[in-house]
């Protein structure tokens, strides 16, 4: 799992993670379904990755991707701040340190929120439309503060191809980028207000380092041409996020080596003096330290297809039915089999694995060549650490929680979300 680890220091961790799983099999009777977090592993990534940043570039964690008080306690000394959607995610925030920067985006801001984030000292507030300026500047001024922000930018395209798309096209995201003049001289009349840069986040998940780069380029050129145009004093880019995870092939990620090389390169020429870059990455910072690990329930056979129902399932881990993939895996063997009755195996057969609800949507990875399954082994997913539990329906069913473990300096830690 090439990333920043070497392959050998990777599958040093991915062992651990493995081996905690059989204890924690051995240590219960119920079936076993648990997220587990290698906290080390987080630590070090992403330490190695804001190492080699350019020194005008900053490194967010947009918290959306896994707001777990646990990753947020490892990543605050490590991140340069943390980027939130929502009053309670600014809670979440402040709740693990009080001053941390903060990024605010997201549409449809209400009244409240935009109170809350003058409260709770919102370094840059990211501005979707001309009414949420409107709404913003009232606030301000019944503060008898100025606040700044960055107006999102819808950009017309054309934009490199992704997963997701929130830009140059039409969606809920920003400002169109046709209709900037006229927020830019509306903005003459809000006071309140401090214009400070633009922020982008035009895509998802983008593998390509190369182009990832071009795109960041193409964002600052963009703006310093904007700034001049209107008269701004640039101080911030936010490029959003957007970097990528292949779950499809492990072994080949986002390079982000290359992408920090082409900024201190590429990007660096587009950048005007006193220009700071921001990243708010999610998905990219915590997906390859969390895991998802489910035992086998049954193995069925149905119309002539096998399935593998496992403890839990989508209403735990809604990533692979919302993207639409196969979630990679692998079989933990359990050798015990305490039961009087047949133990359900497969061998050399093609499977889908599926979880405890009544739906037919409530699928983890479709037909998948296995060597050999059996009841009471369990599935591990890897990359499991964003957009995992953060997004799924937990109380579909009632079907119990699992346990969530934190894995840091030779020792576990499990608790509740």
């Amino acid at each position: 799992m090439a990333l920043v680890f070497t392959g050998k220091q990777m599958q040093t961790e991915h062992r651990r993670v493995a081996e905690t799983v059989r204890e924690r099999k051995q240590m219960q009777s119920e079936p076993i379904c648990a997220y587990l977090h290698n906290l080390d592993a987080l630590r070090k990534v992403t330490e190695s990755r804001v190492k080699v940043l350019p020194g005008f570039c900053k490194l967010f964690y947009a918290i959306k991707a896994n707001s777990e008080e646990a990753i947020l306690r490892a990543l605050a000394p490590i991140v340069h701040g943390f980027e939130v959607a929502s009053l309670g995610e600014i809670k979440k925030v402040r709740q693990v340190s009080a001053d941390i920067p903060i990024l605010f985006g997201g549409p449809g801001k209400t009244e409240a929120e935009l109170e809350g984030a003058l409260q709770h000292d919102v370094h840059l507030i990211h501005a979707e439309s001309m009414h949420e300026l409107n709404k913003l500047n009232a606030i301000a001024g019944s503060h008898n503060k100025k606040v700044s922000v960055l107006l999102r930018i819808n950009l017309k395209g054309p934009l490199p191809q992704a997963k997701l798309a929130m830009g140059g096209r039409p969606t809920q995201f920003g400002i169109e980028e046709e209709q900037l003049p006229q927020a830019m001289e509306q903005i003459k009349a809000l006071p309140n207000l401090q214009v400070e840069g633009f922020h982008f986040h035009s895509l998802s998940n983008n593998l390509d380092a190369e182009a990832h780069a071009e795109l960041v380029r193409y964002y600052c050129t963009l703006a310093r041409r904007w700034a001049e145009t209107y008269g701004l004093t640039l101080r911030y880019v936010n490029a959003g996020g957007g970097l990528g995870v292949n779950y499809a092939e492990l072994e080949q990620q986002f390079d982000w080596n290359h992408f920090v090389g082409r900024l201190d390169s590429l990007v660096k020429e587009a950048v005007s003096p006193g220009l700071m870059i921001y990243f708010e990455c999610g998905r990219y910072v915590t997906a390859a330290t969390g895991y998802y690990a489910a035992e086998v329930l049954d193995i069925k056979r149905n119309h002539g297809k096998c399935y593998i129902v496992v403890r839990g399932g989508t209403h735990h881990f809604r990533l692979p039915s919302s993207w639409q993939h196969s979630h990679p895996f692998e079989v933990i063997p359990v050798e015990e089999w305490p039961h009087p009755y047949e133990r359900p195996s497969l061998n050399q057969e093609m499977a889908s694995v599926v979880g405890q609800l009544c739906t037919p949507k409530d699928v983890l990875a479709q037909d998948v060549q296995l060597e050999r399954v059996r009841a009471g082994d369990i599935l591990l997913f890897p990359y499991a650490g964003a957009y995992g539990w953060a997004i799924s329906h937990h109380d579909f069913l009632s079907h119990p929680h699992p346990e969530h473990i934190y894995l840091e300096s030779g020792t576990e830690a499990g608790g509740d979300v």
